[in-house]
């Protein structure tokens, strides 16, 4: 009787402590995040996902065959202040600007963000970006001449834009 009663203890005991262990490895995404599961999580047409992007929602994570992080979707404003670049016409010209930059919640930008950007700290993404936008910025400018870059603000920014935008989308 006293052994049916220890093992009818520790079942239920088992019992709480696996719904709690399961209840823990449910994870729920703030708006201002995207949760990215990776380890085991599916395939598609192209093959097996290397991370699955959740955005504002919650997903179970498995226990041993996967893990979870956390991406920031915060804005950051970067200062890039090109100089000496040269423009189409050969003339060396400065261009001090800022950008505001964050990941979109569009799917596979989530994705490729996952893939290129998960594990780096804030400074080393900053960094990127920066990077990124100077070559890009780089181009443009030597693409243009300088009435046109001085005239015409709004095309040499969606010049820039696309061209980021182009590089941004690269796979890996």
């Amino acid at each position: 009787m006293q052994y049916t009663a220890i093992a009818i203890l520790l079942g239920v005991v088992f019992v709480f402590v696996f719904i709690y262990a399961m209840f823990r490895r449910y994870k729920r995404c703030p708006s201002d995040r995207i949760l990215v599961v990776y380890g085991k999580v599916g395939s598609n047409a192209d093959g097996n996902l290397s991370a699955k992007c959740i955005h504002g929602g919650a997903a179970f994570i498995w226990p041993i065959i996967q893990d979870y992080a956390f991406m920031d979707l915060t804005p950051t404003s970067i200062e890039v202040n090109l100089t000496n670049a040269l423009s189409k016409q050969n003339i060396r010209i400065d261009v001090p600007s800022r950008f505001t930059v964050a990941i979109s919640t569009e799917p596979a930008v989530m994705t490729n963000a996952a893939e290129r950007l998960l594990g780096l700290q804030r400074p080393q993404i900053h960094d990127l970006a920066k990077d990124i936008i100077f070559g890009q910025l780089r181009l443009v400018v030597a693409t243009m001449d300088i009435e046109e870059i001085n005239s015409n603000r709004d095309k040499f920014l969606s010049n820039v834009a696309a061209n980021v935008e182009a590089e941004l989308k690269k796979s890996a």
